[in-house]
């Protein structure tokens, strides 16, 4: 699809400030989305959106299909009469700078099985038939995700290669057994699944009233502790004995590392998934354009080619590449669902057939200013050689903030970098690439949220490789200043970014402010 010029910010939801640990779909998303649209911008991008696992990261979750219960704002839930004011009178002294998901997850997760337990005792009739709707449109992948959660409580957080032989197997009697014992808690599960979506919808419509388009994200793997291998094993290189993953998942050795990078996750059987007519993929194309506007295909260069390393290997050194079938599988998803909006994350090591792929279907790719400096005037990621189908970020979720990255420069690199901008605002070098990206002619321009706010590497949201400490960063009320937002509107009209004609939601009664945030 073609992409109109525009700009916009990445900022995933569990940054926002909130008073219960981590940010949710409460008043400050709306508050988030007031910035984007008083700013002029038009695209709002977000991580993943599913339920984390390993690590608390969006990229290894429990399903691919299923929301996150942890982004359900509990003040939602109390304006629905699901909770009461006494619910809420002892919550803890969260950190405000920062989630503690640990935490997060023992005081809050008792706090939505009580709401669930609520709805299922209170709901009305309209409210009942909302719910059992809900349930219908997701059958191909709740029923499965809603068990699998109930067990894992039941199994201690043990992953489903783990249990008992025969429940591990989905053998039809233990479903059927299992199914019955937890009943109570297959229907909790539901109840999160079927609220989350809920406030998720009704946010988003809030954005696309004033034309801003979600753009989520789709990791091309799964996690092995998942719903979805649990529930699809044939659609996975699985060992058939212990259930573990006999094809893992990674990147071979280059430039950056040594040894490549072991994800671990299971390799898809493309040639099962062939045979389907790519279904599985159909329906998570379906379960995430129920939630956002346009797409990122995480590590797009799988469906090209990928790295498949054998079971008990400890790195990544001794895989292969093997071909992936991403013409057919992107033609089926055309001829199915038509051409959709959906961008390719085509980082790192691309090789022609990667580039012809994308090119095929007409994805855009992606640009990263950070990496456009260290060599020479052939770098890719240099705005003259850019084409216009393309996004261009000053930095990803993956990379330092820009100042983070611009005080470890090397003396070289920093040079070249000073003498390709050619003089400086004096508003901090993070304006002047963002600057620079607005004025490339790519059609799009993102730019983290710590970016705007001039943040250093201590606001960093991931470093790639390592498996603990990430994801937690979060912004405190006080930091989204008028400053930023007439500075970014200024840059989005200045090179051509911003919306005509833009439909600007009715000035309400004054929402109530999220308080500061303790200093």
């Amino acid at each position: 699809m073609p992409f109109p010029r525009s700009s916009g910010v990445l900022l995933h939801p569990t940054c926002l400030p909130s008073h219960y640990g981590i940010g949710d779909l409460g008043a400050s998303a709306y508050q988030f989305v007031d910035f984007l649209e008083a700013a002029d911008q038009q695209i709002w991008q977000i991580l993943p959106l599913g339920p984390t696992g390993h690590g608390n990261s969006p990229y290894m979750c429990y399903s691919a299909m299923a929301g996150n219960p942890l982004l359900i704002s509990p003040d939602v839930l109390l304006e629905e009469g699901l909770l009461t004011p006494s619910d809420l009178e002892s919550v803890p002294d969260f950190p405000w700078d920062f989630v503690n998901f640990e935490w997060v997850i023992q005081w809050k997760m008792p706090l939505l099985l009580k709401a669930a337990d609520r709805f299922q005792e209170t709901a009305s009739i309209e409210q009942r038939q909302a719910f059992d709707t809900f349930c219908a449109s997701r059958v191909y992948w709740l029923s499965d995700y809603a068990l699998f959660m109930a067990l894992k409580g039941v199994h201690q957080g043990a992953s489903w290669h783990q249990w008992d032989k025969a429940i591990a197997n989905r053998d039809p009697a233990a479903l059927e057994h299992w199914h019955s014992k937890l009943r109570h808690e297959i229907y909790q599960q539901q109840f999160l699944q079927y609220e989350f979506f809920r406030q998720w919808s009704r946010l988003k419509d809030y954005a696309n009233e004033v034309g801003i388009q979600i753009m989520g994200d789709i990791p091309i793997y799964v996690a092995h502790d998942s719903a979805d291998v649990w529930a699809f094993p044939e659609l996975f290189h699985l060992d058939p004995e212990t259930g573990e993953a006999a094809l893992m998942a990674g990147v071979p050795p280059d430039y950056f590392s040594e040894t490549g990078q072991l994800w671990g996750n299971p390799i898809y059987r493309w040639e099962t998934m062939k045979k389907t007519g790519f279904e599985w993929w159909l329906e998570r194309f379906k379960s995430i354009l129920d939630l956002v506007d346009l797409v990122r295909i995480d590590h797009f260069r799988g469906f090209a080619a990928y790295w498949a390393v054998p079971e008990g290997e400890t790195t990544a050194v001794n895989g292969e590449w093997r071909e992936a079938p991403g013409k057919e599988f992107f033609q089926v998803l055309q001829h199915e669902l038509g051409r959709l909006p959906i961008i390719a994350e085509d980082l790192g090591v691309i090789t022609p057939d990667v580039e012809e792929l994308r090119d095929q279907f007409n994805f855009p790719g992606m640009k990263v200013l950070h990496f456009a400096f260290g060599s020479g005037t052939d770098n890719p990621f240099l705005p003259f050689n850019y084409d216009r189908n393309a996004i261009v970020y000053t930095g990803t979720h993956d990379n330092d903030t820009t100042q983070g990255w611009f005080q470890q420069l090397s003396d070289w690199e920093r040079g070249r970098l000073m003498d390709y901008l050619g003089c400086t605002t004096g508003a901090g070098i993070h304006w002047d690439l963002i600057r620079l990206a607005m004025g490339s002619v790519a059609n799009q321009a993102i730019f983290p949220l710590q970016d705007l706010m001039g943040l250093g590497s201590d606001a960093r949201m991931n470093f790639p490789g390592v498996a603990t400490g990430n994801w937690g960063w979060r912004y405190r009320p006080d930091m989204m200043t008028q400053e930023i937002c007439d500075r970014l509107r200024h840059l989005t009209h200045l090179y051509g970014r911003a919306m005509h004609n833009r439909p600007r939601h009715p000035q309400p009664e004054p929402r109530e402010e999220t308080p500061d945030a303790p200093t």
